[in-house]
C-alpha cells in the first residue's frame, strides 16, 4: 500500500485504459505529447469519462508552444473546462505566463473562477518563471486552485528535488505540489524518500503503455 498517488500522463483514450490496469490512482489526459500536452479531443474526453473508474484531469491548452495567450485562445480555455465541468471530470490542468514569463495571475484567477468545482492543477509553466517560489507564493491567494505541477524548474524531478522541497514548505496546506519530469516506475521511490510528496506525475510512472 502506497502513501501517494501515482498520475498517469496519457495521451490517448487506449494509454488511459492501459494506465489504470497498471496501477494508476489517476489519469492526466493530453493530447500530443510531442508538443509537452494540448487539450484532447472532447470525444476522447468523453470517452475516457465513461470508460475509467479513476479520477481524470484534463489538458487545457490550446496550443503547443509558450504559454503567453491571446484573449481568443483563453476564450478557448473558457469553453473547454466548460465542456469539462458539464462532463464531469474531477480537474482541469492548465498555466498563463505573461511575455515577461511571471505568472499571469489575473487570468490565472479568472480561468480559476470558471472552473469551479472541479479542482485546479497549474501546470509546468510555473517552471518557465524567474523565481519560482514567489510564482507559488502568488497561487496560494487563488481561491479554488489545489495542486501545482513542477519539476522545481529543472528539467527532471530529480534534479529540482531541492527546490520542489521548498515549494513544499511555501505552499503550505494550501497547496499540493505534486513533483513531475522524468519519474518512472524505476525512480519513484527513491524520489519519494527525498521529497515526501503525497502525489507524483510522470509518463511511465506506472510502466509503459
Amino acid at each position: 500500500m502506497t502513501s501517494f498517488i501515482k498520475e498517469a500522463c496519457v495521451e490517448s483514450l487506449d494509454e488511459a485504459l492501459k494506465a489504470e490496469e497498471q496501477g494508476a490512482d489517476r489519469i492526466e489526459l493530453c493530447a500530443d505529447l510531442s508538443q509537452d500536452g494540448i487539450t484532447p479531443e472532447r470525444d476522447v474526453i468523453r470517452k475516457a469519462k465513461e470508460q475509467l473508474r479513476i479520477p481524470i484531469r484534463v489538458m487545457i491548452r490550446p496550443r503547443g508552444g509558450d504559454f503567453v495567450y491571446t484573449a481568443s485562445e483563453v476564450n478557448q480555455m473558457m469553453q473547454d473546462i466548460k465542456f469539462c465541468k458539464v462532463i464531469g471530470v474531477e480537474g482541469v490542468v492548465f498555466g498563463i505566463l505573461k511575455e515577461n514569463n511571471t505568472l499571469d495571475l489575473g487570468r490565472i484567477a479568472a480561468l480559476a473562477a470558471h472552473s469551479s468545482p472541479l479542482k485546479i492543477v497549474i501546470h509546468k509553466a510555473i517552471d518557465e518563471t524567474p523565481d519560482i517560489l514567489k510564482a507559488t507564493e502568488g497561487l496560494t491567494h487563488i481561491n479554488g486552485i489545489s495542486t501545482i505541477l513542477s519539476s522545481g524548474g529543472k528539467a527532471t524531478a530529480k534534479e529540482g528535488i531541492s527546490i520542489l522541497k521548498k515549494m513544499i514548505v511555501v505552499a503550505g496546506n494550501k497547496l499540493e505540489i505534486m513533483p513531475a519530469g522524468r519519474i518512472t516506475i524505476g525512480n519513484l521511490d527513491e524520489i519519494h524518500k527525498s521529497i515526501g510528496a503525497c502525489a507524483y506525475h510522470g509518463r511511465q510512472i506506472v510502466g509503459e503503455y
